[in-house]
């Protein structure tokens, strides 16, 4: 990609570039798993009685259509998994529907979600995506290869820390309640160079578009919980 192509897409999109655009494109190429953070991320952090969020299928959308970005440029399905301090069901059943890998759950120090995930799947911390945006996700974060933060105008100095500290490579301009992980999915499937081949397949449904989708939805997602003072696989009630 030269670099009249980064420039239109530095200024499509209104977020801040932490990280040069050319750089993030070279740590898109090594990219192998996309791991999302629940709460802030796919909404406002707003809970339910129950301990539950939402998402919506606008992000879930643009999600779908980076794994397909995945399968475009490497023709195999990247790995997919949530970390979350929370027990979510609506995550849980995100999680199912879109055939993620894994998803881990009440587990307080996140570090060692990614560390159990990474042994899991052989890959290393700099072969993930992670898409965050509080406190707890920044030891995570200064781990991985691709970091996506969400912005919001409420916490400014924690902001100016992630860019400060490079936490994060990218910081998106809308919040978890308006589609944040949209815009990140949209700039990284820009930054890959395939994104009209991207989405012409899926608009027109092809057979290639078709054998992806049929690959992506083998997997069944398996649940982590911290039990007994270890990460332990356990399927949420």
């Amino acid at each position: 990609m030269n670099k009249t192509a980064f420039a239109q897409i530095q200024n499509t999109f209104s977020g801040t570039f932490v990280t040069d655009i050319s750089i993030l494109c070279q740590k898109l190429e090594g990219i192998n798993a996309y791991i999302f953070d629940w709460d802030g991320v796919f909404n406002n952090g707003s809970k339910g009685e129950d301990g539950s969020s939402p998402f919506n299928e606008v992000d879930s959308m643009g999600i779908n259509m980076l794994r397909y970005n995945h399968y475009v440029r490497k023709e195999n399905n990247p790995i997919a998994g949530i970390i979350t301090g929370e027990n979510n069901p609506v995550a849980f059943t995100f999680a199912r529907r879109e055939h993620f890998h894994a998803v881990y759950y009440g587990i307080k120090n996140k570090k060692d979600a990614l560390l159990h995930l990474c042994a899991a799947h052989d890959i290393q911390p700099n072969e993930v995506a992670y898409f965050f945006d509080d406190i707890t996700d920044l030891e995570v974060a200064s781990l991985c290869g691709l970091r996506i933060m969400v912005g919001r105008k409420c916490n400014p100095m924690l902001l100016k820390l992630a860019t400060d500290r490079h936490f994060a490579d990218y910081i998106t301009a809308n919040d978890g309640g308006n589609n944040a992980i949209r815009e990140a999915t949209e700039l990284l499937k820009s930054l890959s160079g395939r994104y009209d081949d991207t989405i012409i397949q899926r608009a027109t449904y092809t057979e290639h578009y078709r054998d992806y989708l049929n690959s992506r939805n083998i997997p069944v997602p398996a649940f982590y919980s911290f039990v007994d003072s270890k990460i332990t696989e356990h399927t949420p009630t």
